[in-house]
């Protein structure tokens, strides 16, 4: 069973490959910085266009992110995006992260299918709203009592 199992699974894989560079594979399959974080420096829930939400929380020390973790809903897409653009800002200074864009995210991911494309925006569109509740906390902590996730 296992290896039939095997063999099916290699076989999508290969379909992938026709679509997908290794890079976009490996992340949708094999994500990186997954999960919640108790008490985050910065977070941010964003629902896209079609549906898909993204959850992303950052761990910021002395103005570098340090941490930064993602949970989503979405399809492979949705989860290579988030996987990579964690990646992307993890220990880049708050100000260079916040820069990050779409086309960043799907130049390291080696592209993704057309239909796709919108799931990196959404990835980074996430991460500047994650920056922007940490900046918001920096300026006013009392808020931080107040917030919701």
């Amino acid at each position: 069973m296992t290896s039939e199992f095997d063999e099916l699974q290699e076989l999508i894989i290969e379909d992938a490959r026709k679509v997908y560079s290794e890079t976009a594979i490996d992340h949708s399959m094999n994500p990186r910085n997954v999960g919640d974080m108790e008490d985050a420096d910065g977070f941010a829930k964003v629902t896209g266009s079609c549906g898909d939400t993204m959850e992303m929380w950052l761990g910021v020390k002395d103005g570098t992110i340090a941490d930064v973790t993602f949970m989503t809903d979405g399809c492979g897409n949705a989860i290579a995006s988030c996987s990579m653009v964690t990646e992307m800002c993890k220990g880049k200074i708050v100000s260079e992260a916040q820069k990050l864009g779409q086309q960043d995210i799907l130049a390291v991911l080696g592209g993704l299918p057309e239909k796709g494309e919108h799931c990196a925006l959404l990835a980074a569109d996430t991460l500047k709203e994650a920056i922007k509740d940490y900046l918001t906390m920096e300026r006013k902590p009392w808020k931080r009592a107040y917030r919701k996730h």
